[in-house]
Protein backbone atom coordinates (compact mmCIF):
# COMPACT_ATOMS: atom_id res chain seq x y z
CA UNK A 1 0.00 0.00 0.00
CA UNK A 2 0.86 4.02 -0.08
CA UNK A 3 -0.15 7.06 -1.01
CA UNK A 4 0.74 10.25 -3.17
CA UNK A 5 2.03 12.89 -0.81
CA UNK A 6 3.23 16.17 -2.47
CA UNK A 7 3.71 14.31 -5.90
CA UNK A 8 6.03 12.01 -4.39
CA UNK A 9 4.90 7.99 -4.20
CA UNK A 10 5.07 6.95 -0.35
CA UNK A 11 5.14 3.31 0.38
CA UNK A 12 3.19 3.16 3.34
CA UNK A 13 0.68 1.00 5.23
CA UNK A 14 -2.26 1.61 6.55
CA UNK A 15 -2.04 3.38 9.98
CA UNK A 16 -3.88 1.62 12.35
CA UNK A 17 -2.47 3.07 15.53
CA UNK A 18 -4.66 5.69 15.98
CA UNK A 19 -7.69 3.81 15.54
CA UNK A 20 -7.05 1.17 17.97
CA UNK A 21 -5.73 -1.45 15.82
CA UNK A 22 -9.35 -1.33 13.06
CA UNK A 23 -8.95 -0.66 9.69
CA UNK A 24 -10.02 2.32 8.55
CA UNK A 25 -10.61 2.83 4.35
CA UNK A 26 -10.22 6.48 3.66
CA UNK A 27 -12.87 8.17 1.13
CA UNK A 28 -12.71 8.22 -2.31
CA UNK A 29 -11.46 11.85 -3.06
CA UNK A 30 -13.00 12.01 -7.16
CA UNK A 31 -16.40 11.96 -7.28
CA UNK A 32 -18.03 13.76 -10.08
CA UNK A 33 -20.32 11.77 -12.07
CA UNK A 34 -20.87 10.97 -16.10
CA UNK A 35 -25.11 11.27 -16.59
CA UNK A 36 -26.70 10.80 -20.42
CA UNK A 37 -27.57 14.71 -21.06
CA UNK A 38 -24.38 15.70 -18.78
CA UNK A 39 -26.46 17.35 -16.20
CA UNK A 40 -25.88 17.11 -12.42
CA UNK A 41 -25.37 13.62 -10.55
CA UNK A 42 -27.32 12.73 -7.63
CA UNK A 43 -24.54 14.08 -5.20
CA UNK A 44 -25.12 17.76 -7.02
CA UNK A 45 -21.51 17.17 -9.08
CA UNK A 46 -21.73 16.80 -12.75
CA UNK A 47 -21.07 18.22 -16.04
CA UNK A 48 -20.01 15.44 -17.69
CA UNK A 49 -22.03 14.21 -21.05
CA UNK A 50 -22.18 10.34 -21.59
CA UNK A 51 -20.67 9.45 -25.21
CA UNK A 52 -19.47 6.52 -27.00
CA UNK A 53 -15.50 6.27 -26.70
CA UNK A 54 -15.06 9.35 -24.57
CA UNK A 55 -13.93 7.04 -21.06
CA UNK A 56 -11.35 5.24 -20.24
CA UNK A 57 -11.57 2.20 -17.00
CA UNK A 58 -8.63 1.88 -14.65
CA UNK A 59 -9.13 -1.35 -13.21
CA UNK A 60 -7.43 -4.12 -11.78
CA UNK A 61 -8.65 -8.07 -12.14
CA UNK A 62 -7.46 -8.67 -8.46
CA UNK A 63 -9.42 -6.04 -7.03
CA UNK A 64 -12.94 -6.72 -5.62
CA UNK A 65 -14.30 -3.29 -6.05
CA UNK A 66 -12.69 -2.86 -9.40
CA UNK A 67 -14.31 -6.16 -10.49
CA UNK A 68 -18.04 -4.34 -9.59
CA UNK A 69 -16.73 -2.19 -12.52
CA UNK A 70 -16.09 -5.04 -14.86
CA UNK A 71 -19.03 -6.78 -14.32
CA UNK A 72 -21.15 -3.48 -15.08
CA UNK A 73 -19.29 -2.87 -18.20
CA UNK A 74 -19.39 -6.75 -19.50
CA UNK A 75 -23.92 -7.18 -19.16
CA UNK A 76 -24.27 -3.87 -19.88
CA UNK A 77 -22.63 -4.50 -22.84
CA UNK A 78 -20.35 -1.15 -22.52
CA UNK A 79 -17.47 -2.71 -24.08
CA UNK A 80 -17.11 -1.30 -27.54
CA UNK A 81 -18.27 1.94 -25.58
CA UNK A 82 -16.13 2.41 -22.76
CA UNK A 83 -12.26 1.15 -23.13
CA UNK A 84 -10.14 -0.32 -20.15
CA UNK A 85 -6.46 -0.79 -18.61
CA UNK A 86 -5.70 -3.29 -16.47
CA UNK A 87 -2.60 -3.04 -14.10
CA UNK A 88 -0.39 -5.62 -12.68
CA UNK A 89 -1.82 -7.79 -9.89
CA UNK A 90 1.47 -7.10 -7.67
CA UNK A 91 1.35 -3.97 -5.58
CA UNK A 92 5.15 -3.24 -5.11
CA UNK A 93 6.34 -0.45 -3.85
CA UNK A 94 5.03 2.51 -6.29
CA UNK A 95 1.82 1.12 -5.93
CA UNK A 96 -0.27 -0.24 -8.83
CA UNK A 97 1.76 -0.66 -11.79
CA UNK A 98 1.03 -1.16 -15.69
CA UNK A 99 3.71 -4.50 -15.86
CA UNK A 100 5.43 -6.95 -13.38
CA UNK A 101 8.04 -5.67 -11.86
CA UNK A 102 10.69 -7.14 -14.32
CA UNK A 103 8.69 -5.23 -17.14
CA UNK A 104 6.71 -8.31 -18.44
CA UNK A 105 2.77 -8.51 -18.83
CA UNK A 106 1.28 -10.76 -16.64
CA UNK A 107 -1.55 -12.87 -18.37
CA UNK A 108 -4.77 -10.80 -18.61
CA UNK A 109 -2.95 -6.89 -17.94
CA UNK A 110 -2.77 -4.45 -20.43
CA UNK A 111 -0.14 -2.04 -21.00
CA UNK A 112 -1.30 2.19 -20.11
CA UNK A 113 -3.69 2.46 -23.11
CA UNK A 114 -4.03 5.70 -23.26
CA UNK A 115 -0.31 7.46 -22.01
CA UNK A 116 2.21 4.40 -21.56
CA UNK A 117 2.60 4.77 -18.11
CA UNK A 118 4.52 3.14 -15.64
CA UNK A 119 2.60 3.30 -12.46
CA UNK A 120 -1.18 4.23 -11.86
CA UNK A 121 -0.45 6.97 -9.78
CA UNK A 122 0.79 8.84 -12.72
CA UNK A 123 -2.50 9.40 -13.67
CA UNK A 124 -4.14 10.78 -10.37
CA UNK A 125 -1.31 13.20 -11.52
CA UNK A 126 -2.13 13.74 -14.64
CA UNK A 127 -5.49 14.62 -13.30
CA UNK A 128 -4.26 16.85 -10.20
CA UNK A 129 -0.67 17.67 -10.37
CA UNK A 130 -1.30 18.76 -6.68
CA UNK A 131 -3.10 15.20 -5.76
CA UNK A 132 -1.99 13.87 -2.26
CA UNK A 133 -4.10 10.45 -1.29
CA UNK A 134 -3.95 6.90 -2.07
CA UNK A 135 -3.87 5.57 -5.43
CA UNK A 136 -6.59 3.33 -6.07
CA UNK A 137 -8.67 1.41 -8.74
CA UNK A 138 -10.81 1.54 -10.06
CA UNK A 139 -10.85 4.83 -12.40
CA UNK A 140 -13.01 5.88 -14.67
CA UNK A 141 -10.98 8.70 -16.98
CA UNK A 142 -12.51 11.32 -19.42
CA UNK A 143 -10.66 11.89 -22.47
CA UNK A 144 -11.79 14.53 -23.46
CA UNK A 145 -11.11 16.77 -20.32
CA UNK A 146 -8.12 14.81 -19.27
CA UNK A 147 -9.34 14.20 -16.02
CA UNK A 148 -10.43 11.63 -13.19
CA UNK A 149 -14.18 11.73 -13.15
CA UNK A 150 -14.73 9.56 -10.28
CA UNK A 151 -12.77 6.60 -8.19
CA UNK A 152 -15.47 5.23 -6.33
CA UNK A 153 -16.90 1.90 -7.49
CA UNK A 154 -20.40 2.22 -6.60
CA UNK A 155 -20.86 5.07 -8.01
CA UNK A 156 -19.18 4.21 -10.93
CA UNK A 157 -21.28 1.02 -11.63
CA UNK A 158 -24.66 3.20 -10.94
CA UNK A 159 -23.34 5.29 -14.16
CA UNK A 160 -22.96 2.68 -16.06
CA UNK A 161 -26.19 1.18 -15.12
CA UNK A 162 -28.06 4.02 -17.00
CA UNK A 163 -26.09 6.82 -18.13
CA UNK A 164 -24.87 4.97 -21.61
CA UNK A 165 -28.48 3.57 -22.19
CA UNK A 166 -28.66 5.10 -25.33
CA UNK A 167 -25.58 2.86 -26.88
CA UNK A 168 -25.50 0.05 -24.40
CA UNK A 169 -28.47 -3.01 -22.91
CA UNK A 170 -30.85 -0.11 -21.55
CA UNK A 171 -32.84 -3.73 -20.78
CA UNK A 172 -30.45 -4.72 -17.95
CA UNK A 173 -31.64 -2.43 -14.92
CA UNK A 174 -29.83 -3.41 -11.81
CA UNK A 175 -30.64 0.11 -9.38
CA UNK A 176 -34.71 -0.10 -10.79
CA UNK A 177 -36.50 2.62 -8.93
CA UNK A 178 -39.08 0.31 -7.00
CA UNK A 179 -36.18 -1.57 -5.31
CA UNK A 180 -33.96 1.54 -4.31
CA UNK A 181 -34.53 1.24 -0.88
CA UNK A 182 -34.19 -2.16 -0.37
CA UNK A 183 -31.00 -2.45 -3.08
CA UNK A 184 -29.97 0.80 -0.31
CA UNK A 185 -30.78 -1.22 2.36
CA UNK A 186 -29.06 -4.58 1.86
CA UNK A 187 -25.77 -2.52 0.80
CA UNK A 188 -25.66 -0.93 4.16
CA UNK A 189 -25.71 -4.39 5.72
CA UNK A 190 -22.88 -5.38 2.86
CA UNK A 191 -20.56 -2.95 2.92
CA UNK A 192 -19.57 -2.59 6.26
CA UNK A 193 -19.62 -5.94 7.77
CA UNK A 194 -18.64 -8.53 4.31
CA UNK A 195 -17.11 -6.15 1.11
CA UNK A 196 -14.87 -3.91 4.01
CA UNK A 197 -15.40 -6.73 6.75
CA UNK A 198 -13.00 -9.01 5.43
CA UNK A 199 -10.36 -6.30 5.05
CA UNK A 200 -11.07 -5.11 8.47
CA UNK A 201 -9.83 -8.85 9.68
CA UNK A 202 -7.60 -8.86 7.24
CA UNK A 203 -5.40 -5.23 7.72
CA UNK A 204 -6.78 -5.48 12.26
CA UNK A 205 -3.85 -4.90 14.01
CA UNK A 206 -5.06 -5.45 17.31
CA UNK A 207 -7.24 -8.94 18.52
CA UNK A 208 -9.80 -6.78 19.72
CA UNK A 209 -10.16 -4.83 16.01
CA UNK A 210 -9.98 -8.29 14.63
CA UNK A 211 -12.43 -9.99 16.69
CA UNK A 212 -15.09 -7.47 16.58
CA UNK A 213 -14.82 -7.04 12.71
CA UNK A 214 -14.65 -11.53 12.75
CA UNK A 215 -17.82 -11.20 14.54
CA UNK A 216 -19.80 -8.89 12.08
CA UNK A 217 -18.44 -10.39 8.87
CA UNK A 218 -19.90 -14.20 10.29
CA UNK A 219 -23.07 -12.35 11.75
CA UNK A 220 -23.56 -10.92 8.39
CA UNK A 221 -22.94 -14.15 6.37
CA UNK A 222 -25.62 -16.00 8.50
CA UNK A 223 -28.12 -13.45 7.99
CA UNK A 224 -27.49 -13.53 4.25
CA UNK A 225 -27.70 -17.30 4.48
CA UNK A 226 -30.85 -17.32 5.59
CA UNK A 227 -31.97 -14.36 3.44
CA UNK A 228 -31.34 -16.50 0.58
CA UNK A 229 -33.16 -19.16 2.07
CA UNK A 230 -36.41 -17.50 0.76
CA UNK A 231 -35.40 -15.22 -2.03
CA UNK A 232 -33.71 -15.89 -5.03
CA UNK A 233 -31.69 -12.92 -4.95
CA UNK A 234 -30.85 -10.74 -2.35
CA UNK A 235 -33.12 -7.45 -2.99
CA UNK A 236 -36.11 -9.47 -5.63
CA UNK A 237 -36.80 -12.42 -7.42
CA UNK A 238 -34.01 -10.25 -9.92
CA UNK A 239 -30.25 -9.63 -10.04
CA UNK A 240 -29.96 -6.15 -8.52
CA UNK A 241 -26.84 -4.08 -8.03
CA UNK A 242 -26.74 -5.67 -4.14
CA UNK A 243 -26.00 -9.19 -5.81
CA UNK A 244 -22.81 -8.01 -8.10
CA UNK A 245 -21.82 -5.99 -4.97
CA UNK A 246 -21.64 -9.19 -2.88
CA UNK A 247 -20.56 -11.18 -4.99
CA UNK A 248 -17.43 -9.89 -5.99
CA UNK A 249 -16.23 -10.29 -2.69
CA UNK A 250 -17.83 -14.03 -2.12
CA UNK A 251 -16.03 -15.26 -5.03
CA UNK A 252 -12.36 -14.09 -3.64
CA UNK A 253 -13.54 -15.33 0.02
CA UNK A 254 -12.56 -19.25 -0.14
CA UNK A 255 -9.27 -18.65 -2.29
CA UNK A 256 -7.81 -15.59 0.00
CA UNK A 257 -9.97 -14.36 2.78
CA UNK A 258 -10.58 -17.71 4.36
CA UNK A 259 -6.83 -17.84 4.72
CA UNK A 260 -4.99 -14.93 4.00
CA UNK A 261 -7.27 -12.80 5.76
CA UNK A 262 -8.03 -15.16 8.71
CA UNK A 263 -11.75 -15.25 8.05
CA UNK A 264 -11.58 -18.73 8.94
CA UNK A 265 -14.93 -19.84 10.98
CA UNK A 266 -16.45 -21.21 7.81
CA UNK A 267 -15.87 -20.99 4.15
CA UNK A 268 -18.67 -19.64 1.62
CA UNK A 269 -18.76 -23.28 0.11
CA UNK A 270 -19.84 -24.38 3.85
CA UNK A 271 -23.02 -22.13 3.33
CA UNK A 272 -25.82 -24.08 1.26
CA UNK A 273 -27.53 -21.10 -0.01
CA UNK A 274 -24.79 -18.77 -0.37
CA UNK A 275 -22.65 -21.70 -1.75
CA UNK A 276 -25.61 -22.26 -5.02
CA UNK A 277 -25.82 -18.37 -4.88
CA UNK A 278 -22.16 -17.81 -5.58
CA UNK A 279 -22.64 -20.51 -8.59
CA UNK A 280 -25.45 -19.10 -9.84
CA UNK A 281 -24.15 -15.49 -10.22
CA UNK A 282 -20.44 -17.22 -11.30
CA UNK A 283 -22.63 -19.10 -14.51
CA UNK A 284 -24.44 -15.72 -15.57
CA UNK A 285 -22.95 -15.02 -19.55
CA UNK A 286 -19.92 -13.03 -19.28
CA UNK A 287 -19.26 -12.95 -15.63
CA UNK A 288 -16.75 -15.62 -15.25
CA UNK A 289 -14.79 -13.79 -18.15
CA UNK A 290 -14.45 -10.99 -15.45
CA UNK A 291 -12.88 -13.48 -13.02
CA UNK A 292 -9.24 -13.98 -12.88
CA UNK A 293 -8.17 -16.03 -9.79
CA UNK A 294 -4.61 -16.10 -10.75
CA UNK A 295 -4.22 -12.50 -10.69
CA UNK A 296 -6.92 -12.42 -7.42
CA UNK A 297 -4.41 -14.88 -5.43
CA UNK A 298 -1.18 -13.07 -6.82
CA UNK A 299 -2.49 -9.54 -5.80
CA UNK A 300 -3.63 -10.48 -1.86
CA UNK A 301 -0.57 -13.15 -1.24
CA UNK A 302 2.39 -11.40 -2.92
CA UNK A 303 1.44 -7.61 -2.49
CA UNK A 304 0.55 -7.96 1.32
CA UNK A 305 3.88 -8.20 2.84
CA UNK A 306 3.25 -7.56 6.21
CA UNK A 307 0.73 -10.45 6.19
CA UNK A 308 2.37 -12.68 4.27
CA UNK A 309 6.58 -12.27 4.52
CA UNK A 310 7.19 -14.78 2.54
CA UNK A 311 5.13 -14.25 -0.43
CA UNK A 312 4.28 -17.29 -1.47
CA UNK A 313 1.34 -17.76 -2.97
CA UNK A 314 -0.93 -21.19 -2.46
CA UNK A 315 -1.29 -23.35 -5.07
CA UNK A 316 -5.53 -23.60 -3.89
CA UNK A 317 -8.04 -24.65 -2.69
CA UNK A 318 -10.14 -26.74 -5.94
CA UNK A 319 -12.99 -24.71 -6.20
CA UNK A 320 -15.48 -25.77 -9.06
CA UNK A 321 -17.59 -22.41 -9.84
CA UNK A 322 -19.11 -23.87 -12.69
CA UNK A 323 -21.11 -26.86 -10.64
CA UNK A 324 -24.58 -27.00 -11.36
CA UNK A 325 -26.69 -24.96 -8.87
CA UNK A 326 -30.13 -25.40 -7.52
CA UNK A 327 -31.59 -22.22 -7.69
CA UNK A 328 -34.79 -22.00 -9.30
CA UNK A 329 -36.24 -19.90 -11.51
Amino acid sequence: MGLLVDGVWKDQWYDTKSSGGDFVRADAVFRNWVTPDGSMGPSGEGGFRAEPGRYHLYVSLACPWAHRTLIFRKLKRLESIISVSIVDPFMGENGWAFAAPDGSLSPGSTRDELFGARYLYQIYVRANPRFSGRVTVPVLWDTKRATIVNNESSEIIRMLNSAFDAWGDASVDFYPQDLRGEIDRINALVYPNVNNGVYRCGFATTQSAYDRAFDSLFAALDELENRLAHTRYLAAARMTEADWRLFTTLVRFDSVYYGHFKCNLRRIIDYPNLWNYLRELYQVPGVAETVNLEQIKRHYYASHVTINPTRIVPKGPAIDFTAPHDRSP
